[in-house]
């Protein structure tokens, strides 16, 4: 089974909602990344999803946007690193399902037959394009089903009448956008979003995760009861970004890590 489908069953069981962490990988560099993931493992994550650092960003605030950029001006992190910090991750004992976070055009250049053997390989459960919309998802999806990765669609409140069409294709959840415009912390939400989230779960039955903008407990709690997953990207980046200098020295980074450890407890209650 994927780890992705074993974890959501796990926590139906226990009436729990997923708490999925998005981290930009190589911010503010590769170890810490590994360090960050088992951290996150630890305070109480369900699942990752592995950012690919990318130069245009479409989907990403500022927030994001800066630390990708700090990853690929410090160290050109690539496709091909982001896997290698999964192994590492992997091989360091995180259980944690993996799910890469990427923009079409950097998996275009690995090759597309070569990129999917290699997620397989490095026990990525996940895939999420942002920027791949279903009508050109042909091949990448097809790919995917032959080893064993989910290609999670993004559904937002403005997809109207192509919700259905979107979450027919999807494979294990569905990514609900709670806001328009790029992601980033938000104290409101697109003002039809529940409306929106029902008509997505009566569209599925599949679980269904919500992102762009949860950053407090509160926020997190009032999407725990309508939603299986809650995802959590810019909140947690800008964490990271805060706690640079810390991570800088040997002797502080316990101390970083700790920070992230008390952000997730307190979002998460």
């Amino acid at each position: 089974m994927n780890r992705i489908d074993r974890v959501f069953a796990e926590l139906k069981q226990r009436k729990q909602p997923a708490f999925i962490p998005f981290l930009t990988i190589g911010d503010p560099d590769l170890k810490t990344s590994v360090d960050i993931i088992k951290q996150l493992e630890q305070s109480g994550a369900s699942m990752v999803e592995l950012g690919v650092p990318y130069s245009d960003p479409l989907a990403d605030g500022p927030v994001i946007q800066r630390s990708s950029m700090r990853a690929l001006k410090n160290h050109q992190v690539s496709v091909q690193d982001v896997m290698n910090t999964a192994r590492q991750a992997r091989s360091e004992g995180c259980e944690l399902p993996f799910i890469l976070f990427t923009y079409y055009n950097p998996v275009l250049q690995f090759g597309l037959e070569r990129i999917f053997p290699m997620l397989q390989e490095s026990e990525i459960s996940g895939l999420i394009i942002p920027d791949l919309p279903m009508e050109e998802d042909a091949e990448v999806r097809k790919l995917a089903d032959e080893h064993g990765i989910h290609l999670i669609p993004l559904v937002a409140p403005t997809s109207n009448d192509r919700i259905k069409r979107i979450v027919s294709r999807a494979s294990g959840f569905v990514y609900c956008v709670s806001s328009l415009g790029v992601t980033g912390t938000r104290t409101e939400f697109h003002s039809g979003i529940d409306s929106f989230l029902e008509t997505v779960r009566q569209s599925t039955a599949l679980p269904i995760a919500i992102g762009f903008g949860v950053s407090t407990h509160e926020q997190f709690a009032r999407f725990a009861e309508t939603c299986d997953g809650i995802v959590v990207g810019s909140a947690l980046v800008r964490q990271v970004e805060e706690a640079l200098p810390l991570f800088e020295q040997d002797a502080t980074r316990p101390q970083a890590l700790s920070r992230i450890d008390q952000f997730v407890r307190n979002l998460i209650g």
